[in-house]
């Protein structure tokens, strides 16, 4: 079983920075993609970054540059640097482990304040 456990969220002024933190645990295919999403009130989960093992990286227009993706494998463990937050960046973020199966966390609540 796969269990995947955020933590790094809270409540940031505009333009402040957040980091989130997702850890796996569990029997996880060393080929994998982990990823954040985020799911506004009222609007359907989306795509914020992703990442795969090999280290590739795909960003969702409206956090290019201010958001950073990155994973320590040997920790199992997904990182996402956010600069510049906008009170549009508000919402539950979660994580995301891609492999044989889809794994999510439970999530993680950002605030901006504006």
């Amino acid at each position: 079983q796969v269990q995947l456990v955020e933590s790094g969220g809270g409540l940031v002024q505009a333009g402040g920075s957040l980091t989130l933190s997702c850890a796996a645990s569990g029997r996880i295919s060393t080929i994998n993609t982990m990823g954040w999403y985020r799911q506004a009130p009222g609007k359907q989960r989306e795509l914020v970054a992703t990442i795969t093992s090999g280290g590739s990286t795909n960003y969702a227009e409206s956090v290019k540059g201010r958001f950073t993706i990155s994973r320590d494998s040997a920790k199992n463990t997904v990182y996402l640097q956010m600069n510049t937050l906008k009170s549009e960046d508000t919402a539950v973020y979660y994580c995301r482990l891609r492999a044989n199966s889809n794994y999510w966390g439970q999530g993680t609540q950002v605030t901006v304040s504006s």
